[in-house]
């Protein structure tokens, strides 16, 4: 499951490069996460993933290379459905957000509850919430500061502002509801895919 993910990942990030408009955009939204899964296949003898936690980072890392070679502001997306919706802007940041807190939840969880013999329950919840809406708030920081030093003239275009001037704070709100509902809907089925790591 995991060489056929790595293979699927490379594509994905080949196919973003090269129809990228924007490379310095493509690197910011596409090389921070290049590396986190590049640390995971290295160290995968030493710490194994369930293959639910390896499957949702490469559905996240998908969506990344979406907004590296677009823009997330810039997504195709039918507007027939925004239209259906009532939606005012494209929907793929506020959705990348999202999963932002999704999969960083499920694999938090795995490793407090694998790694740091956590019993899965409120504590592990909490903390793991508080955790993924933690790293949403920096994610929000260091673009304020990329943006700052590198395109001063040009922060709302560059964030994918879209004309909202609460885009950062419903960013936070998206990647905390991802939080949340991943350990609500997917917290046994998790549960099941540590026990066949762990068997």
């Amino acid at each position: 499951v995991v060489a056929a993910l790595v293979v699927a990942c490379a594509a994905l990030a080949l196919w973003s490069f090269v129809g990228a408009g924007d490379r310095a955009t493509w690197a910011f939204e596409v090389l921070p996460l290049t590396a986190v899964m590049v640390v995971f296949v290295l160290r995968r003898r030493r710490f194994r993933f369930s293959d639910l936690a390896y499957l949702l980072l490469a559905w996240f890392f998908a969506i990344q290379c979406l907004g590296g070679r677009y823009t997330f502001a810039e997504v195709p997306f039918p507007q027939a459905v925004m239209d259906a919706l009532g939606l005012e802007r494209n929907p793929v940041d506020r959705i990348g957000h999202f999963f932002q807190g999704f999969v960083p939840a499920i694999l938090l969880r795995e490793w407090l509850i694998r790694r740091r013999a956590m019993a899965p329950g409120g504590t592990v919840f909490w903390l793991v919430t508080g955790c993924c809406l933690a790293f949403s708030a920096s994610y929000e920081l260091l673009e304020m500061w990329v943006v700052k030093l590198c395109y001063p003239d040009a922060g709302p275009e560059w964030l994918g502002m879209q004309g909202d001037p609460w885009d950062a704070q419903m960013d936070m709100t998206m990647a905390l509801c991802g939080a949340v509902l991943a350990q609500l809907l997917l917290g046994r089925s998790h549960d099941r895919s540590m026990r066949r790591v762990a068997g």
